[in-house]
C-alpha cells in the first residue's frame, strides 16, 4: 500500500523487548528512489540520541495502532553507531551501521538498484572509505521537504509530502503543493519524471512544462493514494506505469 511518509512521523518504534522511541524521520537515495532508513528519536530513553534503522530490520507495521516493529533488541539500539544531529549521512557512518548490525549493503544487493548504479555506488564507497565523504545521494526526507518544483519553463510549487510504498519502501510520488501558483492545488509526481535534484539550489527539476503539471489529475492530500487515481495520473502523462498489471 502506498503512505505518506511525513504521516508516519510519530508512530512508536517497537523492538522485540520494548519500545525504543518514535519516528522523526526518513533518509532515502536519489539514485534509486528507495527509502533506505528510518531515523528513530529515542526521546527520554536515550536522551539526545537518534539512530537510523534500516528498513531491513522493520518488521510489519500496525496501522491501526502507529506501531513500526523492528526486529532488533533494546540494547542492540543502545548500542548503536550514533548519527550527527543535522548532518549528512556519511558512507563511513553507513558502512560502520551495517557491520554492527550485520545488515547486507544495499548498494551491492540484487534488485535494489541496477547494475549501473550499484557499481556507481560501490566504487564511490571505496574511494572515499578512508575519508569518511558524505554520500551525496543519501537525503532525509525533513530536508527536502519545501524545495521548489521546476518545470522546464519555470516554477511551479514545493515538495510538500513523499509516497512510498509500505512492502519494497520505494518512492513513488512526490506531493506538489502549487501553491501561489495555482491557489493550493496539489498534484502527484513521479521520481522517473524527474532530471534532476540540486541540493545547493533546493530544486527539483521535471521534464514536464507548466501547462502540463498544472491540468494534470488534481490529488486530495487528505485521501490516500489508490490504483484508479494512478491510472487516470499515468494515462494523462502517457508514462509507463512501474506496475505490471491492474
Amino acid at each position: 500500500m502506498l503512505r505518506s511518509l511525513k504521516d508516519l512521523r510519530g508512530y512508536t518504534i517497537h523492538a522485540v523487548d520494548g519500545n525504543i522511541g518514535k519516528v522523526d524521520d526518513f533518509y532515502f537515495d536519489d539514485q534509486a528512489w528507495t527509502v533506505r532508513y528510518l531515523v528513530a528519536d529515542t526521546g527520554s530513553w536515550l536522551v539526545g540520541r537518534r539512530v537510523l534503522l534500516s528498513t531491513a530490520a522493520l518488521g510489519r507495521p500496525k496501522w491501526e495502532r502507529q506501531i513500526f516493529p523492528v526486529m532488533l533488541t533494546r540494547e542492540q539500539v543502545e548500542h548503536s553507531p550514533p548519527i550527527a544531529a543535522n548532518r549528512p549521512v556519511s558512507r563511513r557512518m553507513e558502512q560502520e551501521l551495517r557491520a554492527y548490525y550485520g545488515w547486507p549493503p544495499y548498494w551491492s544487493g540484487a534488485g535494489a538498484v541496477t547494475a549501473q548504479i550499484a557499481a556507481q555506488m560501490e566504487a564511490d564507497r571505496e574511494e572515499s572509505a578512508a575519508g569518511g565523504r558524505f554520500d551525496d545521494h543519501l537525503r532525509s526526507t525533513r530536508e527536502v521537504i519545501g524545495y521548489h518544483i521546476q518545470a522546464t519553463d519555470g516554477p511551479i510549487g514545493r515538495v510538500e509530502d513523499f509516497v512510498a510504498d509500505d512492502e519494497r519502501w520505494v518512492v513513488r510520488y512526490a506531493i506538489v503543493d502549487t501553491g501561489n501558483w495555482l491557489s493550493g492545488r496539489h498534484v502527484l509526481l513521479a521520481p522517473a519524471w524527474i532530471t534532476a535534484v540540486s541540493w545547493p539550489e533546493s530544486k527539483v527539476y521535471m521534464d514536464l512544462d507548466r501547462q502540463t503539471i498544472e491540468n494534470s489529475p488534481e490529488f486530495d492530500p487528505s485521501a490516500p493514494v489508490n490504483r484508479e487515481y494512478e491510472l487516470r495520473l499515468y494515462d494523462y502523462y502517457g508514462r509507463p506505469r512501474y506496475w505490471t498489471s491492474v
